[in-house]
């Protein structure tokens, strides 16, 4: 993916991971996939980003936009923005409801 190739660092919430991992162990390629993906996490240029009290606070205040807004977006994916939003990066997804999130400006996969 070329925007993942062209980037400096790619930050990788670990509510996404947590996602990832379900999926793997609900899939039929299940090794294969936590295989590339440990490949993937172990570039220098990948960062995985936990969550913190800067990022819980961004939470709050991502839920509360949302919610004065009346847009229900399920709530990993407003951890995964309060993450990216904490952090000033761009988001890489087909979810189309991060480009409802106030600051943020999604990356079209």
């Amino acid at each position: 993916m070329k925007a993942l190739q062209d980037a400096d660092e790619v930050i990788v919430p670990v509510v996404a991971l947590g996602e990832l991992y379900a999926g793997f162990a609900m899939g039929s390629h299940t090794r294969k996939n936590e295989r590339e993906l440990r490949e993937f996490l172990a570039s220098p240029s990948v960062r995985v980003q936990d969550v913190d009290l800067s990022v819980a606070e961004r939470y709050g205040a991502v839920v509360k936009a949302m919610r004065l807004q009346g847009i229900p977006i399920p709530t990993n994916d407003l951890w995964i923005a309060a993450c990216a939003l904490e952090a000033g990066a761009r988001i890489l997804s087909l979810d189309a409801h991060f480009e409802k999130v106030p600051g943020m400006h999604p990356v079209p996969l």
